[in-house]
C-alpha cells in the first residue's frame, strides 16, 4: 500500500479534520450546557430580570440546539470517508470501516437526542420544528449510509 500513500494520506487528512472539529464541538457542548445552567441561575426578582433571563434562556436554548446538530453534520461528513476506505481501503481493514459507520451513526443519533431534548424548551417553534425535522432526515440518512457501508463490507470479508 506504499504506492498509494498520497491518496491515503488526503483521505487521512479528510478524517483528522472531522475528528479535530468533533473534539471542538464537545467542549463546546459543554459550554452550551453551562450557558443554559448559568442563564437558570439569573436574577428574576423585577420583570426586567425576569425578561432578561428568559432571552438569556432561550439564547442558551438554541445554541445547545446548534451545537449537536453540527454533530450531526460532521458525522455525515464522515461516511463517504468510510465508505471510501471499505470500496479502497486495504481489505484487512475493512471491518475498521465499518465500526467507523457503527460510531458515526451513533454520534448522531446521539446527537439528535440532546436537538430534541433542548428543542422541547425552545419558544421559537418554527426554528426548534426546522431542526427536528432536518435532524430526523439526518437520522435516517446516517441509518441508510450505515447500511450500505455495513453491505459493502460483508460483500468485501465474502471475496477474502
Amino acid at each position: 500500500w506504499d504506492h498509494r500513500w498520497k491518496e491515503f494520506s488526503v483521505w487521512a487528512e479528510r478524517g483528522q479534520r472531522i475528528k479535530d472539529s468533533l473534539l471542538t464541538l464537545v467542549d463546546e457542548d459543554t459550554r452550551a450546557f453551562n450557558c443554559i445552567m448559568d442563564s437558570f441561575r439569573l436574577p428574576k426578582e423585577s420583570v426586567e430580570e425576569k425578561d432578561l433571563r428568559s432571552k438569556a434562556i432561550q439564547a442558551a436554548t438554541r445554541y445547545a440546539i446548534e451545537t449537536p446538530f453540527r454533530v450531526m453534520e460532521l458525522g455525515l461528513e464522515a461516511f463517504p470517508l468510510l465508505k471510501a476506505m471499505v470500496e479502497q481501503g486495504n481489505p484487512n481493514s475493512v471491518t475498521d470501516a465499518a465500526v467507523g459507520a457503527l460510531c458515526v451513526r451513533s454520534a448522531v443519533l446521539g446527537a439528535y437526542l440532546n436537538v430534541q431534548i433542548n428543542c422541547s424548551g425552545l419558544k421559537d417553534r418554527a426554528f426548534a420544528s426546522e431542526m427536528l425535522t432536518k435532524g430526523q432526515n439526518m437520522v435516517e440518512e446516517a441509518r441508510n449510509l450505515e447500511t450500505e457501508i455495513l453491505s459493502l463490507t460483508a460483500q468485501k470479508m465474502a471475496h477474502l
